[in-house]
């Protein structure tokens, strides 16, 4: 394909790319464009931003940043959008937020963009605390808000903020949006109001694979692995693709039931559909087998997975260890924990009070030796009561 010819297609051509899920490509086409002389313009920068977003190109956005600045486009609405996105996208919010703060005029994108940018990574009172300021500034409200402010919620589990925000919700729109209506069935779904979920999940004109895979989460989260198991099959049953996030609700639903050999054949599923099985796709399996008394298979599972397990999952295994008195898995999942983390007193802890449990007294008390030895110390334990104007918070040693 011959190269573009003028600035106008060099733009087009980025876009094209950066929208179509290739933002690696639109990288590739917008060095090309600088080889040949061509300048960028606020056309330009969004798309290009974009996509070192998702291609985690941190010191490319820093150089694109630095090029916006030189150009003076940084002052543009779309491009300060894009580089507060760009930026979130990386999980920088501090310089998000500062080249926020520094805009003079804000526009309700940028401020949505900010919004969305808070709740997506995991700080929701932030992202409160701008949308009370989008109030203030008499920013007008969408979809996306209202999706931002219910991941908020949900995160926090304000279950009565988040049905204020419903409500206001039902006053807008005519309409439930598929983005809208998912956010919904998740806040709910996080603050535990299986019911509700269930009627939004109801009344949605459309679903999709998010819709199935956050009702069938929370079930299994909340006790209910009978009822997530059912809408399991409903969604293979209705031809809806399931998607790693769906197996996973399958998986936590059999871990919390005992169902032991039905998660084995969840499990398997994935294989045969080509679902790539992550790390917390085993933490289940190995949590179901911990459950149910099976502990050497979880051990096995973990020393053949494809990937590095984590202390959580490791740790699991660990207080199923215990639970079931499996005294050689215990020694073997405690070496693997001491040595990723040799100065948490927890994992000593724990293989002392196994080795007392079985009887064998002076091994815990070697454990305990050891910690003193290495100077690692038993950390003591807090309690806190959340009272009407304070927290109170006590220490127990």
């Amino acid at each position: 394909m011959p190269a573009p010819a003028t600035l106008a297609a060099f733009n087009t051509l980025v876009a094209s790319l950066a929208r179509s899920s290739r933002p690696s490509q639109a990288l590739l086409a917008f060095r090309d464009m600088l080889a040949r002389g061509f300048p960028p313009d606020h056309f330009t920068l969004p798309p290009v931003l974009r996509s070192c977003a998702l291609t985690e190109s941190a010191a490319l956005a820093a150089s694109s940043h630095a090029l916006s600045v030189k150009l003076g486009a940084h002052g543009n609405l779309f491009v300060a959008s894009a580089l507060v996105q760009c930026y979130a996208g990386m999980s920088n919010l501090p310089d998000a937020r500062r080249l926020f703060d520094g805009m003079r005029e804000r526009d309700a994108v940028l401020w949505t963009s900010m919004l969305s940018a808070y709740a997506q990574g995991g700080q929701p009172e932030e992202a409160l605390r701008l949308f009370q300021g989008m109030v203030v500034a008499e920013v007008q409200l969408d979809a996306v808000v209202m999706v931002s402010l219910l991941l908020a919620c949900g995160q926090l589990g304000w279950r009565r903020h988040g049905r204020s925000v419903h409500a206001c919700c039902v006053r807008m729109f005519l309409g439930m949006p598929l983005s809208l209506g998912n956010a919904l069935v998740d806040m709910y779904v996080k603050c535990g109001e299986l019911e509700f979920a269930e009627r939004v999940f109801s009344a949605m004109p459309r679903r999709d694979v998010i819709s199935w895979s956050a009702l069938i989460v929370g079930h299994g989260l909340n006790g209910r692995p009978d009822v997530a198991l059912r809408l399991f099959d409903e969604m293979v049953a209705k031809g809806v693709e399931q998607n790693s996030v769906t197996f996973l609700g399958a998986l936590s639903a059999c871990a919390h039931s005992g169902m032991v050999d039905k998660a084995y054949a969840i499990f398997e599923q994935m294989k045969q559909r080509g679902i790539n099985r992550e790390l917390k796709h085993y933490s289940c399996m190995a949590d179901a087998l911990g459950r149910a008394g099976r502990v050497v298979e979880a051990v096995n599972l973990i020393e053949e997975m494809p990937c590095q397990p984590d202390e959580a999952i490791l740790g699991s295994v660990l207080a199923a260890c215990r639970v079931h008195g499996e005294m050689d898995a215990a020694e073997r999942i405690s070496k693997r924990l001491m040595s990723m983390s040799p100065a948490k007193s927890g994992y000593y802890m724990s293989l002392a009070n196994i080795y007392s449990d079985a009887g064998r007294y002076g091994d815990a008390e070697r454990i305990r030796g050891f910690m003193k030895e290495v100077k690692v110390d038993k950390l003591p334990g807090y309690s806190s009561v959340e009272l009407d104007v304070s927290v109170s918070e006590s220490k127990n040693v």
